[in-house]
């Protein structure tokens, strides 16, 4: 039986769809990590794959009311934010150190090859210690999903995860399109550069509560 454009279940559906592509078509650490693999070539699949399922996981949990929980334990999102920053930052000095070594920019475009395995924990921790990540999915998609019930909230949900698949597979897939535009260092440099302002832009916007309550902190302690 076939489902018209009537249906009830429709409009959840595409609501999650517009919300979910909003929130993830956004130039972010995932996003940049799933673009050079797509430049490179190395992983598409697997990459996209776990960005992807991650999502559906973190959909789901928010659909179900996990939203709620994450929100009202402060703890657990200062414990996040303080990983993914020391990840972030990093990452972005890797990067940063891949733009400015031509020597190491040389052997990152021509040599290296890392393994399936260090790939994918790489996308796993740029997903799961980003704290904006259970923000997006969890406590705003969950937020929204908690105003339908039953089937619509299974609707929406599966339109937020609809979303996430159609965009990481095209930013994996299309990114391998402009491989010739980066058969030159240069353009290597250009992009580990911006992944690195990137990287650690995120990492301030997540570590910048904690900074800016250091000093009132070390008072009280001394």
């Amino acid at each position: 039986m076939m489902v018209s454009f009537s249906s009830p279940f429709v409009s959840p559906a595409l609501e999650g769809f517009a919300l979910g592509a909003g929130l993830i078509v956004a130039i972010g650490a995932q996003n940049a990590f799933v673009l050079r693999q797509g430049l490179k070539r190395r992983h598409v699949f697997a990459v996209a794959t776990v960005c992807f399922l991650s999502d559906v996981v973190l959909i789901a949990l928010g659909a179900g009311g996990m939203g709620t929980l994450v929100s009202s334990h402060q703890g657990l999102l200062v414990l996040a934010s303080l990983g993914g920053g020391a990840f972030l930052i990093a990452y972005g000095y890797r990067s940063l150190r891949a733009a400015f070594h031509p020597g190491v920019l040389k052997a990152a475009v021509q040599n290296e090859s890392p393994s399936l395995r260090a790939t994918l924990a790489t996308a796993l921790a740029l997903t799961y210690l980003n704290p904006h990540v259970y923000l997006d999915t969890v406590v705003l998609l969950g937020s929204v999903a908690g105003r339908h019930v039953g089937a619509e909230r299974v609707a929406f949900a599966l339109g937020a995860s609809f979303a996430s698949m159609v965009w990481f597979y095209t930013l994996g897939y299309g990114a391998g399109r402009l491989a010739p535009l980066f058969a030159k260092p240069i353009s290597w440099r250009v992009l580990d550069g911006l992944i690195a302002i990137v990287m650690w832009t995120i990492a301030f916007s997540l570590l910048k509560p904690y900074v800016l309550r250091a000093p009132a902190w070390l008072a009280g302690v001394w």
